[in-house]
């Protein structure tokens, strides 16, 4: 009893001084109350009164018809605000103090309520279930230039569908997949990288290899079959403490003018001490230096015409060249014998920075053919030697698609820095930053342009590849755009005109900014949307109702009035974060029956402006997340995840699903938690809560889908028509990066993961290729 006594005293002086706290701050009276009623039970325990445990009982019964009442019945939201309380019920339950009967009340009360919350586990109030239409709509669609057998470029084709036409993995047989063999790069993080340092590559299968780059720039060449080392080049890339990012998510192939399909030879050397040699086919990799390289893919040996000895320095004709500013993570685009480069540059360090400029280059000797600058567009001449691109203009760092028969391509645009003042922003930034624009192939001119967000204040720069569809809609067959974003909406538009296939309308918005600043009054929605609604004090969560209790102070304590809050120094709530609902990953399409899954993803981010009064403002530029300088502007600005003292979410989960959808409709059919806490717990149980992620799903005609992102190590597959998860295969480290499938010698169907981790979301540290086919 004295036990009970002194640890519900301290609990209960936390939340008493705690509630007030809140209370003042127009949140919940429960904290207070329950800290109040808290102490009064340590003092009968104290007392060994008769009252003690009939008082605790009646408190479990308040706090679950509250629980109840603020979050249904639901477990991961019963358990924080009641699992506390019933463990302290125990040294009540087998103290050996009478009390007059007092048990015999406490005890059916804390059974009762211990099933009724272990019932919830069984119950998924966030669950919504549907079944697509599996009927073929189109037999021969467009799939873009790739091989059956193959996976030519990023999102398989310049298509980016993510869609493959094998059909040997079938909802029937995944569960009979198993290792074929897997691979280890020798490139693991090193102690002098910076925090994002991340595996985010899908290979390119090409003839008889699998051709894929690492994290610090090296090009590595296997075997298809046997995942056995041909050769390996490595760009030798210095580190850099001013990058945001290290990494690589692919790299990109130019096909013989001969039509012979090249295969990588094995070679007892390092491939970057050969000499250049003449190139017919040729892989291009982008470094985190800024260079492009172009190599021959039988040997690994550089491109002796292109640029200069197979290197092209980026940092070519750039306003400013601060080191590790401006890198491209991205692979660039192959497509009318031009190799299109587009690049990232550092988020709030500088607010003169490189240029966001996209630049398209002869495939073959590198020399310029035109550039497009967002900050100066329509002179897309190749820019003269003495001249230099618009300073900070909005860039595209994610992937971008191409449709040569349009003869269009299409660039996910991020936005200006320092992302959170928007005076800086001249008439053409506005226009292009966070939207899809499509570009001429043959000048670089635009076509059109679609934006997002209005004035972005927030870091919601389009992060994905746009997949190049047909679909059959109610005006009849369209060529479309589909385009996930941060803030949930997937467009469908036009990919000639740029119109929507459903309909975007515009929305009112949050008013109110710092000096010198506006927001805009209204911000653009698409009728097919996965935004959340908008948060609430109820939605605070914690692992014990003391950090619940911590977030909503931090909660309440936040300017917020919704999506599309401006910035503020008081720290404005940015929910949907900047993490996003959808990020580089995307989604993947399928052309036959006109269908999408993805990977929805729902975190709350904090973004405070710091005034800068010439004091010690400590650490900066540490990264993307933390306190960032924008030096030579008025404001530093602090972006982080909304955390609670436990490190884990302020909001209350599920945090990531899988979900399917209808693109002849709009329609999500079906919408399923993805993910367990088997590595986010001290703990190691694989209970499913919905798990965030990063990183894109694969969809084959088999009728299955593959997945990795999740911060809980697995690949799994799924049953596209009704997102049922129907296998999984433990990985060794995080799976950051989106899979991919092709054919092997014999004809056998593989499945192929990266697992190396990510640095920013914290999974496990690891350098393997890994690669599944079904057990014969």
């Amino acid at each position: 009893m004295l036990l009970f006594s002194v640890l519900i005293a301290l609990i209960g002086l936390a939340l008493t001084a705690g509630g007030i706290q809140l209370l003042s701050l127009g949140g919940s009276l429960y904290y207070l109350a329950a800290g109040l009623v808290l102490l009064l039970n340590a003092w009968l325990g104290f007392k060994r009164h008769a009252l003690t445990r009939p008082l605790f009982a009646l408190f479990l019964v308040v706090t679950m018809i509250w629980s109840l009442w603020e979050s249904g019945y639901d477990w991961w939201a019963l358990a924080p605000r009641l699992g506390l309380f019933m463990l302290l019920a125990i040294p009540l339950l087998v103290s050996k103090v009478a009390d007059k009967g007092g048990r015999k009340v406490l005890f059916p009360v804390w059974a009762v309520l211990g099933v009724m919350t272990l019932g919830s586990l069984l119950a998924n109030p966030h669950d919504l279930s549907g079944k697509l239409d599996m009927q073929v709509v189109r037999e021969s669609p467009n799939l873009g230039y790739s091989p059956e057998s193959s996976w030519y470029a990023y999102g398989r084709t310049n298509m980016g569908q993510r869609y493959s036409p094998l059909d040997q993995i079938t909802p029937q047989n995944v569960g009979k997949l198993e290792e074929a063999w897997r691979y280890r790069t020798g490139d693991m993080k090193r102690p002098e990288d910076v925090t994002e340092t991340t595996y985010q590559a899908t290979p390119l299968k090409i003839g008889d290899t699998l051709y894929l780059c690492t994290p610090h720039n090296w090009l590595v060449a296997l075997d298809a079959d046997q995942g056995t080392k041909r050769w390996v080049y490595d760009a030798k890339v210095p580190a850099q403490s001013q990058r945001q990012h290290q990494t690589c998510r692919g790299v990109s192939y130019l096909p013989p003018d001969s039509g012979e399909t090249p295969s990588a030879e094995q070679l007892n050397i390092a491939a970057e001490t050969q000499p250049p040699v003449e190139c017919d086919a040729a892989l291009f990799m982008p470094t985190s230096d800024a260079r492009l390289l172009a190599f021959d893919p039988a040997t690994g040996a550089l491109c002796a015409r292109f640029g200069n000895n197979g290197e092209l320095d980026l940092t070519h004709n750039m306003p400013y060249k601060q080191a590790g500013f401006y890198y491209s993570t991205s692979p660039p685009v192959v497509a009318n014998g031009l190799i299109i480069v587009a690049g990232s540059v550092n988020d709030n360090y500088d607010k003169n920075s490189p240029s966001g400029v996209i630049r398209a280059y002869d495939a073959k000797t590198a020399a310029l053919v035109w550039n497009w600058d967002s900050g100066n567009p329509y002179d897309t001449t190749p820019i003269a030697p003495d001249e230099v691109y618009m300073a900070s203009s909005p860039n595209s760092w994610a992937v971008a698609s191409a449709d040569e028969e349009l003869g269009l391509i299409y660039f996910p645009m991020g936005n200006r820095t320092p992302d959170q003042l928007g005076w800086y922003r001249s008439e053409h930034d506005e226009t292009y930053a966070s939207s899809v624009v499509a570009l001429s192939l043959d000048t670089g001119q635009v076509v059109w342009v679609q934006q997002f967000v209005h004035h972005d204040l927030w870091d919601m720069d389009t992060p994905a590849q746009p997949s190049l569809i047909d679909l059959d809609t109610e005006n009849g067959p369209q060529p479309a755009l589909v385009i996930p974003t941060k803030q949930g909406d997937v467009y469908v538009l036009n990919r000639e005109t740029g119109e929507p296939i459903f309909p975007i309308t515009e929305l009112p918005a949050p008013q109110g900014t710092v000096e010198l600043d506006h927001a805009a009054p209204t911000q653009p929605i698409s009728a097919l949307t996965f935004r959340p609604p908008a948060m609430t004090e109820k939605e605070m969560w914690g692992a014990t109702p003391l950090d619940q209790m911590w977030c909503r102070i931090q909660f309440k304590s936040l300017r917020y009035e919704g999506q599309y809050t401006p910035p503020s120094e008081q720290g404005t709530l940015v929910y949907p974060g900047n993490f996003g609902v959808f990020n580089w990953g995307g989604i993947a399409v399928d052309p036959k029956r006109q269908l999408m899954f993805g990977m929805p993803v729902y975190l709350a981010f904090i973004q405070q402006l710091v005034k800068k009064d010439g004091s010690d403002m400590g650490a900066t530029n540490q990264g993307e997340q933390g306190l960032n300088s924008n030096e030579g502007a008025p404001y530093a600005v602090d972006m982080r995840p909304f955390l609670s003292p436990l490190d884990i979410p302020c909001q209350q989960p599920p945090w990531g699903y899988v979900a399917g959808v209808d693109l002849k409709t709009g329609e999500i059919v079906y919408k399923h938690t993805n993910g367990t806490i088997q590595d986010l717990s001290p703990l190691p149980l694989p209970l499913k809560m919905g798990v965030p992620g990063i990183g894109g799903p694969v969809i084959t005609e088999g009728g299955v889908a593959f997945l990795a992102a999740t911060v809980d190590d697995y690949l799994r597959a799924y049953d596209v028509s009704t997102g049922e998860q129907l296998w999984q295969a433990r990985l060794p480290a995080g799976g950051q990066a989106t899979p991919m499938t092709y054919l092997n010698s014999l004809g056998e169907q593989m499945v192929v993961q990266v697992a190396g981790g990510h640095g920013s979301v914290g999974t496990s540290i690891g350098d393997y290729v890994i690669a599944y086919k079904l057990k014969r």
